[in-house]
């Protein structure tokens, strides 16, 4: 059942960030990797995957911080300590099975870079499922994933103009019918257009599409993207959840789905992209 929810207090409404790497500028050439993984419970080879990709930016889903699964660690600080990059986190949900008394845990998504960002929010989607809801009748232990919050996209401009690109770092519902992931994306999409039509977009991640042919994907090209990597198994269990989308002065190359690394259920994606004048000059 999609609902339209109120989320209060929890998680907290604001983004965490940290790292000690000196910013650098952002150039125009740069290397995307997209990828779930699945809490960070495999973290040492998560961060090694990452490494070997060199990335300008890493665009990660599923990111836990102070949960007891992943040993109550804050993951996206220390993945950007071994990658020497900083890192932003937006809370996605509270996991009311993990955390600690006095130490609440959560999940969401993480942005590591080392390129200068300009500004970093996220967009909390008006359209949520309640599956994850907590109950009277359901105890909050961790097998049964009650959860506060609700699913979003994380929104950080690298750089600033003229070399700017936006990225959108999203993660769509899982429950629910492709309705409500459309629901979703059209959110985003809609928010694309407070940028000017040179603006290079990117938007990537779990967009749960299990359905052959994903409404969500066809409102995305239909309102300019184009697709850089995803429409193949992004899984281990042989689904096609994951993307990367382009729009605007921007091109892109050696796209790749890295079905090799067992890093996470989902393997990670990688693309370069080349901003084009006047986005880069």
């Amino acid at each position: 059942m999609a609902v339209a929810i109120s989320v209060g207090a929890a998680p907290p409404h604001r983004i965490m960030e940290g790292g000690s790497a000196r910013p650098s500028p952002a150039g125009c050439n740069l290397k995307i990797v997209c990828w779930n993984i699945e809490r960070g419970q495999q973290q040492a080879a998560v961060s090694a995957a990452i490494k070997k990709e060199t990335p300008t930016i890493a665009l990660l889903q599923e990111v836990d911080l102070d949960a007891k699964r992943t040993g109550y660690r804050n993951v996206a600080e220390d993945l950007a300590g071994q990658l020497g990059m900083n890192y932003l986190f937006a809370p996605e949900f509270e996991e009311l099975g993990q955390g600690r008394r006095g130490k609440p845990a959560y999940h969401g998504q993480a942005i590591l870079t080392g390129v200068a960002t300009s500004s970093a929010r996220f967009i909390r989607f008006r359209d949520q499922s309640s599956y994850w809801q907590p109950r009277w009748f359901v105890p909050n232990w961790a097998v049964f994933q009650r959860r506060e919050g609700g699913r979003l996209a994380l929104v950080v401009e690298l750089g600033t103009a003229p070399n700017r690109m936006v990225v959108y770092n999203v993660h769509l519902e899982s429950r629910g019918a492709p309705d409500l992931r459309l629901r979703q994306i059209e959110e985003i999409i809609a928010d694309t257009r407070h940028y000017p039509g040179e603006t290079p977009l990117l938007i990537a991640g779990d967009l749960n599409t299990r359905e052959p042919s994903p409404p969500a994907v066809k409102a995305l090209l239909d309102a300019g993207f184009r697709k850089a990597v995803g429409g193949e198994v992004t899984t281990v269990h042989g689904t096609r959840l994951d993307w990367i989308f382009v729009r605007g002065p921007i091109t892109f190359a050696e796209g790749a789905i890295h079905a090799n690394v067992r890093a996470s259920d989902h393997f990670p994606l990688t693309v370069r992209v080349r901003l084009e004048p006047p986005a880069c000059r």
